[in-house]
Parts: structure tokens; C-alpha cells; sequence
């Protein structure tokens, strides 16, 4: 059967543009024993796949040209030469950017329909972005109930379940970041944030001890740079970071400065430590049992933004990229 997929035609100088991307149709390969082939749903594109595009050493392989990219995805199993995974099973795996996939068994995580939540969600809450927030925030940060946490890039897909899961957890106040007013709105109306600001306007450090008098104790970092700069200034002692990522600095075509108040993080005791999520695979059932609980019950709220089309997954990462998203950014390639 024919399948398009999406390429890799030439690695981005800064912004990725249309032209770094190519659709192709191409032909899945016949399976072998032990392998499915699956018809993607849907799939997710991700702020960390713009270091991919990237040639170097990094800790993932990088995507290479003239080859399809690949990331989260769903599916429906139409295919299987694999015992106990019949066709019609609802599956997860890590072959997106096409729309037909063909994949080891053991590559593939069936998942099962929670009343009232789409399955969509494993993609998000239920999947490695709610692994992120909850690793990041209660592994790697070590969050404690009763103290406060600034989360950057609040309004993307592991900004706002970190932000959920610090209240659902008993913070004393939960601030974020957006890029604009109407991010910060649903930041505060739709997940809980006590407070939050829109980082174009004006000083972030201001704006950050203007939402957090007395300071925080747990900073969430999704952004780097001033945002970093920032809560390094506001950080309690004994302070600690989760770095989760630094999608300021993605596109950059020359090195970025470090934060000029480092020197704080030793007078203040502060904890710095960055982390990947794939290096926490034993916590997702944790998370799930947790997170999957909280969905039900009404107390987790996420936002998605859809894109239809694979034609259109390169147009809707740069514009993730770009913050164009509230929520998780999804591509739609089948209903």
C-alpha cells in the first residue's frame, strides 16, 4: 500500500523552514515475524526535535537527510505478525511524520480508552510529555508540598501539567509564563495557575517577583536564557532547577551567554539539573496510576492544538516552534 511520509530534504540554519521537509509516498516494508503494521492516528511534533535536525553529537541520534523523521505517535494495529497483538488494538510507538508504520511489537504500548478523555491523551498527559512534568518535578526538582514554583513556557503541553501537578501536589503558589494574554488567561481560568504573566511585557525578574513575593523554591525550566537569568535571582536557598529544556535558544545561529548571575546559585546552595525523560522509563506506570486517576476525576486539564494533515506537520512544528500552540501540538493524519 502506498504511505506518505514526511523527510528530512536539508538541516535548518536557524528557523526551520518549509523547504527542510519533503513528502514522499513510499511503500511500508513487508512485515517479518514479530512485527505489526500500524495506521497513525495521529501524531505529536516536539520542541526536542529541532536539535535533531541537527548533525552532532547530542544525546539522541540526530534525524538524517533524505530519510523520514520519526517521533510520538497513535495508531490503530491493521496488520500483525505478533502474538497477542491483534489488529484493531490501539497503540502508541515512536514512528510519527508518517502515516503508515511498521514497527516491532515491543516498540508499541497498547493503550485503552479512559471514559471522557480522548485517546489523544496518551500522546500528552499519559505519555512522555506527563512522564516529563512528573519526573521533572517531583524526581528531578524534588518539589515538596507547601513551597512555590515558577514554571516557563507554561502554556505548552509539559508547562501546564508540571504547573497541575505542583497544585494538585499542594504547592503554596504556582506561578508560569506565557507568550501572551491570552495564554496567561488560561493559565489562571483553565489550569489553576495562581498567578502568571506574559513574558513580552516587560522585565522578566519583575514580573517573576511581582507574581512570587518572597520568592520560589522550585523553577521549571522549559525556556533557558532570561527566564532562567530570572528565577536564579528568585530562588530561596537550597533552590532547585528542573532543566527541561531551552527552546529560546534552539535556533540560534551563535552561542547564547550563560546566565550573568550564575555566581548566586553558590551562596544560595541552589541544585541545577537537567534532565531526559527517556532516562525515566520505570516511572511511567507511576505516573499513569496518578495522572489517569486525576483526568477522571476532573482535577487535570489539557489543551491541544490540532493540525489536519501530514501535508501540513512541518508548517504546524515551526509553528510550535514559534509558540502558535496553546497545549500539545498535534497533527491529525486520520479519523
Amino acid at each position: 500500500m502506498a504511505s506518505r511520509e514526511i523527510r528530512l530534504a536539508s538541516r535548518p540554519s536557524g528557523w526551520p523552514v518549509p523547504e527542510n521537509f519533503e513528502l514522499v509516498t513510499a511503500e511500508p516494508p513487508a512485515l517479518a515475524e514479530g512485527q505489526i503494521l500500524v495506521r497513525n492516528l495521529v501524531m505529536s511534533v516536539d520542541p526536542y526535535m529541532r536539535g535533531r535536525m541537527n548533525e552532532g553529537k547530542s544525546y539522541t541520534p540526530p534525524f538524517q537527510v533524505g530519510e523520514p523523521l520519526d517521533g510520538a505517535a497513535l495508531g490503530e494495529v491493521v496488520e500483525s505478525r505478533a502474538p497477542g497483538l491483534a489488529p484493531g488494538a490501539t497503540v502508541t510507538h515512536r514512528y510519527g511524520w508518517r502515516e503508515y508504520a511498521v514497527l516491532g511489537a515491543r516498540e508499541a504500548r497498547v493503550v485503552e480508552e479512559i471514559p471522557g478523555v480522548p485517546l489523544s491523551a496518551y500522546l500528552g498527559p499519559l505519555g512522555m510529555t506527563g512522564l516529563t512534568a512528573y519526573v521533572g518535578l517531583l524526581d528531578i526538582a524534588r518539589f515538596q508540598e507547601g513551597e512555590a514554583v515558577f514554571v516557563s513556557g507554561a502554556a505548552g503541553a509539559v508547562g501546564g501539567m508540571a504547573g497541575q501537578i505542583a497544585r494538585l501536589k499542594g504547592a503554596s503558589r504556582v506561578v508560569g509564563s506565557a507568550g501572551s494574554r491570552e495564554k496567561v488567561t488560561h493559565l489562571v481560568r483553565d489550569l489553576g495557575f495562581d498567578a502568571a504573566f506574559d513574558y513580552h511585557d516587560g522585565e522578566i525578574r519583575e514580573q517573576l517577583a511581582g507574581a512570587a513575593p518572597g520568592g520560589i523554591d522550585v523553577y521549571f525550566d522549559n525556556v533557558g536564557g532570561d527566564h532562567l537569568e530570572a528565577a536564579i535571582d528568585e530562588l530561596r536557598t537550597y533552590g532547585r532547577v528542573a532543566m527541561c529544556g531551552s527552546i529560546s535558544s534552539y535556533n540560534a545561529t551563535e552561542p547564547v551567554p550563560g546566565p550573568r548571575n550564575l555566581g548566586l546559585a553558590v551562596g544560595k546552595r541552589l541544585t541545577l539539573r537537567g534532565f531526559i525523560v527517556s532516562d525515566h522509563p520505570g516511572r511511567l506506570p507511576d505516573m499513569v496510576a496518578e495522572v489517569g486517576a486525576w483526568l477522571r476525576e476532573g482535577k487535570i486539564t489539557f489543551a491541544e492544538t490540532v493540525v489536519d494533515g501530514l501535508e501540513n506537520a512541518p508548517q504546524a512544528f515551526i509553528d510550535m516552534l514559534r509558540g502558535a500552540n496553546t497545549g500539545k501540538m498535534l497533527v491529525r493524519l486520520a479519523r
